[in-house]
């Protein structure tokens, strides 16, 4: 039976005791993401960011999440669920937040989470890992409505029947003493390719990892469509064949979520021994995405252009171009050669912090913004935190012409924080 245990970003888990504030796991589910979490130590800062490892007296070891979201599945069927952790003005429960996490997902660039349709899906009661199974169901059933698509596959048998050309050898060494069969060689056209071989492999795969009835049922449903089809027995040899073309293309997101679960190899590069797969999300990229897409799309229908990740400057020219400066968004209209620049940082500011917990690393890299793209202002938006509750406005200048904004947005308010935000650029 398959146990979820979720927390929110900056939960903790402890090993086998139940104490208020902490999410208790069983020895041997804590050991395993301890193991993840060591193993991935030679990732530096990412592995710093996913979690880390601490000890309390009278608690004993503790693995406290940080900035990542997604779901850890382990190979004995534990699957760990982390959420992320929004603060806001509204009432909101845990359907709410997956519903956030899933629109925040559908605005990352080349994933398989655009198309995602949450129709008469019980998302408060199911965990994240469902979700995605049922977005990949949702891709297979999509192919297979369309069609598997098919080739030409050379057999060798013998017949009774001849069809093909004749192995000579195998004629002889077979059918000697039987002349009345041929042992031929043949095309076959049919779903036998390596598409479909890794489409069927992943969706067996699933079919034992889901707990979902409806996932269950969907997913023998398909593979009838696979009876004739294979499955792969080297994942990695059968992913490097795979050209994506005019004749595959209705395969391409399918194929990303295969190799997520069939080789771990996600969005975020985490792996252990003892984990099936890992989908992990930096909230870092998430918010900036976010944010990028919403005010996109408020201001498509006005005269300002929007540019996302612009690439056109760096910090030094000679003798080579390095350290590049990419901010979040720049936004130029016709009536002025300076844009307005916004940048998006995922960090729960506090009131009792010095400097309210801006970074100084993050002041001088918006300074370098505005400096280098001759910028008019620069906004820098963070997530709405419960230790920020007054009002009062935060903004900084220098004598220099440097005018940086500090802005908050209610992720469960988006369109009304985000028009505020828009005002400033007039």
């Amino acid at each position: 039976m398959q146990k979820i245990y979720s927390i929110s970003e900056y939960g903790s888990f402890i090993r086998d005791k139940n104490i208020s504030g902490y999410t208790s796991l069983p020895e041997s589910t804590f050991d395993v993401l301890e193991d993840f979490l060591l193993s991935n130590c030679n990732q530096e800062t990412d592995a710093l960011e996913l979690m880390v490892l601490s000890s309390k007296k009278g608690i004993g070891k503790i693995i406290k999440a940080k900035n990542y979201v997604g779901i850890i599945a382990m190979k004995d069927g534990t699957v760990i669920e982390i959420l992320p952790k929004i603060y806001s003005s509204k009432k909101y429960d845990t359907k709410s937040v997956k519903l956030l996490l899933i629109e925040m997902l559908k605005t990352l660039k080349n994933t398989p989470f655009k198309s995602l349709q949450m129709n008469n899906l019980d998302i408060e009661k199911i965990p994240v890992l469902e979700i995605f199974i049922r977005m990949y169901i949702d891709e297979v059933f999509q192919i297979v409505k369309k069609g598997l698509k098919c080739n030409y596959e050379t057999k060798s048998s013998n017949e009774s029947l001849f069809r093909g050309k004749m192995n000579f050898s195998n004629q002889i060494k077979y059918n000697y003493a039987h002349k009345e069969r041929c042992f031929v060689e043949y095309d076959d056209f049919n779903t036998n390719r390596i598409e479909n071989i890794l489409l069927k492999s992943t969706l067996e795969l699933l079919y034992k990892k889901t707990i979902s009835s409806k996932n269950k049922m969907d997913i023998k449903t398909l593979l009838n469509s696979f009876q004739d089809v294979n499955t792969s027995d080297n994942y990695k040899k059968d992913f490097d064949k795979i050209v994506i073309d005019r004749n595959t293309k209705d395969y391409q997101k399918a194929l990303v979520w295969s190799k997520i679960f069939l080789m771990n190899k996600s969005f975020s590069s985490f792996s252990g021994s003892h984990v099936a797969f890992s989908l992990l999300f930096p909230m870092e990229t998430l918010f900036e995405s976010y944010i990028a897409f919403n005010i996109s799309k408020l201001l498509k229908t006005t005269d300002y252009n929007v540019t996302i990740q612009d690439r056109r400057f760096y910090l030094f020219d000679k003798p080579t171009k390095k350290f590049a400066l990419r901010p979040d968004i720049v936004i130029h209209n016709d009536e002025s050669c300076h844009p307005i620049i916004i940048d998006a940082k995922w960090k729960l500011l506090a009131e009792n912090k010095i400097n309210y917990g801006i970074s100084q690393i993050d002041m001088y890299q918006m300074y370098a913004y505005h400096k280098k793209f001759n910028a008019r202002k620069v906004i820098l938006v963070y997530p709405k935190a419960e230790q920020f509750i007054s009002n009062k406005k935060i903004n900084y200048y220098s004598q220099d012409g440097v005018d940086i904004r500090i802005n908050f947005v209610d992720l469960f308010n988006l369109n009304n924080s985000l028009i505020n935000i828009i005002d400033l650029l007039d």
